[in-house]
């Protein structure tokens, strides 16, 4: 395919086959991501990878973060952590946090493309993934069991896993309604 194609294919997959993606599969994903560009070149990333039973550690922070009435658990948890339980691959990106609102977009901005990497280079492999950013990322409980340290973000949660099924492209707005075009110097 080409890269036109890969970017225009690609979909957050949410249903994966059982099959392991192979650590090493994973690290040459990564090897290829990291060519996105950066400001100074402060590749401003790291990752928690959690896969086969150390998915169970993903997981459990998830359960642990969700408070409930009298300390159960509720279905809905139980739930999505079984959902969680199907998914083959967990990988946490995180960046430093930092004051200077400056550094801070930029690395920002630095880990999404190289998760866009990731998710294209993937893709091409028929590597799907879906990039997760609920509000329990910011729920102490979660950041500490995971291995968060303090003075982090946590930018994502990827869940990926070979593709079992690839949903239908949802309708995209023509660009046309998105772009001002400026070619005439004005005061």
């Amino acid at each position: 395919m080409s890269i036109d194609e890969i970017i225009q294919s690609r979909r957050s997959i949410t249903s994966f086959k059982p099959d392991a993606v192979p650590t090493e599969e994973i690290i040459d994903l990564l090897e290829v991501a990291k060519w996105a560009p950066n400001h100074k070149m402060t590749e401003p990333w790291r990752f928690l990878l959690y896969t086969g039973e150390g998915t169970e550690t993903f997981i459990q922070a998830f359960i642990n973060s969700q408070p409930a009435p009298g300390g159960e658990v509720s279905d809905g948890v139980k739930r999505k952590a079984d959902h969680f339980r199907s998914i083959p691959v967990h990988l946490v990106v995180v960046m430093p946090e930092d004051p200077r609102q400056k550094t801070w977009d930029e690395d920002h901005a630095a880990v999404s493309a190289m998760i866009q990497n990731f998710q294209l280079a993937a893709w091409a492999r028929d590597i799907g993934m879906i990039w997760r950013s609920n509000d329990w990322i910011y729920n102490p409980t979660f950041r500490e069991s995971i291995g968060v340290e303090p003075g982090e973000k946590i930018v994502a949660t990827l869940m990926l896993g070979y593709i079992k099924d690839v949903p239908k492209p949802k309708k995209r707005t023509d660009i046309k309604e998105k772009l001002t075009i400026i070619d005439k110097y004005s005061e």
